[in-house]
């Protein structure tokens, strides 16, 4: 006598643990992001047509007026600026790889340009001035 056996092949995907392991991956990637914040400012950055993107860098210097410059999250003055980049060690200057300023359009030429000599002077060359993306026209 001969018996048949009729094999039935279930597959079926459990859910589950996969979503267990998309949602640890959420959970890492913003355990382990890093934000960068800058003070919250109004600014009305100038336009151009040829930015590029950059990457943010850990030195942000914001200009709003001569008694008023942000570096990071701290208010100081021009000559604050001054002095508390100086006060910098040359191996901390040596690990930021780029500052970006940016400044309110209606910012005088004159301050945008002693900012730059003031960063100049304390040995930072990488500079990128922060601007606001022009969206395309139409022709």
């Amino acid at each position: 006598m001969k018996f048949r056996r009729k094999l039935t092949i279930r597959t079926n995907v459990e859910l589950v643990p996969l979503i267990d392991v998309v949602f640890q991956l959420i959970a890492f990637f913003m355990i382990s992001t890093t934000f960068i914040m800058t003070p919250g400012i109004n600014l009305k950055l100038p336009s151009s047509t040829t930015s590029e993107p950059v990457v943010m860098s850990r030195i942000v210097i914001t200009i709003v007026s001569k008694d008023e410059i942000y570096l990071n999250k701290e208010k100081l003055t021009l000559t604050g600026l001054d002095k508390r980049l100086s006060e910098m060690s040359q191996v901390q200057k040596e690990k930021i790889k780029s500052i970006v300023v940016e400044g309110d359009e209606r910012v005088p030429y004159s301050l945008m340009i002693n900012v730059l000599d003031i960063l100049r002077k304390n040995d930072f060359k990488a500079v990128n001035l922060r601007t606001r993306e022009v969206k395309n026209k139409k022709r």
